[in-house]
């Protein structure tokens, strides 16, 4: 990939890649040109402030690039077939909440439903109407996931653990919020902390908007059957989310934040690992500590201005203590059926991946330099809305 210190600013790359995008895909059109604020933000803050090695230099422009194409690709779908938005997404099931909550678990679980259509791996990382699944072996998008996420498991087994992905199960929305280059991912994989800010800040209504019109491109093969969808990270912009989908019936998953946030750092230095060589620990804590106890305080206060009967809250105990009876809990709560055939399913599922059957992700508390009982005086709001009360509070 070269030498860093030669290679061109991301700032100057910004025409280049799109020429090269337009290139490789044929088409002209990148749609509301809205996108270029955060990515110009981005390259900024890749510029002045990450700490890229060699891969992840290079790492961070091909996404750049496959962002663009992604978007070029939807663009296109979108324009040769109008009709692929005119369908509606009634009350999408939506799982969010504090990250390492069991969110995982859960959508993985809920996605084994055929009752339900969730976002597979490989078409939310090329979004496209769903093709027959016997077709997908083949398919040249769903073979290069796999191959994505084979590199990434060769160059660090230890992810596998820390969360596990395949090409067709369920994924997180994370592609789809990528494409306006306003994600939380961005931020995990690289030391950005001007783009943080401006990510935080920053109106998410337009990602959202972008974001239905992929899931109804992605649906459109299957437009009646009910959608469920995953992403901690919704939470955080419980509010843009709401506006585009009104309906949607949000499962919020819980779990004591002391734990929660010793094994999300580990996670994100994990994956930052991978792309630069001086992993600031303690740094990482600080910043998700506040992260995620602000956008849980704002969310609190969204909730407050909506029916609580659109909201459905999981405690990770019950989950861990009866997975399927969870599922059903929601099911019944949000009048969604769960046929014979489902349920089979999901137990079969569920007997066939246990807790740690791809290892267990390990985590010391001590390596955030951050104590239980900061994070327990940040998250005071949060615990005593939902009356938790974790063992260590103090």
């Amino acid at each position: 990939m070269g030498d860093i210190a030669s290679s061109p600013k991301f700032v100057e790359l910004e025409d280049s890649l799109h020429e090269r995008a337009i290139a490789e895909v044929g088409f002209d059109d990148f749609g509301d040109s809205s996108y270029l604020e955060g990515l110009r933000v981005l390259s900024a803050a890749y510029d002045s402030e990450a700490k890229f090695n060699v891969y992840g230099r290079g790492a961070a422009e091909a996404k750049i690039l496959e962002t663009l194409k992604q978007r070029l690709r939807a663009e296109r779908q979108w324009k040769v077939d109008p009709g692929v938005l005119d369908h509606g997404i009634s009350r999408p099931i939506v799982i969010m909440g504090l990250v390492r909550t069991g969110s995982t678990a859960l959508h993985y679980l809920m996605g084994q439903d055929p009752g339900m259509q969730s976002l597979e791996y490989w078409l939310a990382c090329s979004p496209q109407p769903r093709p027959p699944h016997s077709s997908w072996e083949t398919h040249p998008d769903f073979r290069r996931s796999v191959e994505e996420l084979d590199a990434m498991y060769a160059a660090d087994p230890s992810l596998k653990a820390i969360h596990f992905m395949q090409a067709d199960l369920s994924e997180e929305c994370r592609h789809l919020l990528e494409q306006s280059f306003t994600d939380d991912g961005f931020e995990v994989n690289a030391t950005v902390p001007s783009y943080s800010a401006w990510y935080e800040s920053t109106d998410m209504t337009p990602t959202y908007r972008r974001h239905l019109d992929l899931v109804k491109l992605i649906g459109s093969t299957d437009p009646e059957r009910r959608w469920l969808l995953k992403y901690p990270v919704h939470v955080r912009h419980l509010s843009a989310l709401l506006e585009v989908y009104p309906d949607a019936c949000i499962v919020q998953t819980h779990r004591d934040p002391t734990t929660v946030l010793t094994s999300y750092c580990s996670l994100v230095a994990n994956f930052r690992a991978l792309h630069e060589d001086e992993i600031d620990r303690k740094d990482i804590a600080e910043k998700q500590l506040e992260i995620w106890a602000a956008g849980l305080e704002e969310a609190i206060e969204v909730r407050s201005t909506h029916e609580a009967s659109q909201f459905y809250d999981l405690m990770f105990g019950d989950f861990m203590a009866d997975p399927i009876g969870s599922v059903k809990s929601i099911y019944e709560y949000f009048g969604q059926d769960l046929s014979e055939d489902g349920e089979r399913k999901l137990i079969e599922w569920q007997t066939a991946n246990e807790q740690d059957k791809h290892g267990k992700h390990e985590y010391r508390g001590e390596d955030i330099g951050i104590a239980d009982a900061q994070i327990l005086d940040r998250f005071s709001t949060y615990l005593d809305y939902f009356d938790m009360k974790p063992e260590r509070r103090s």
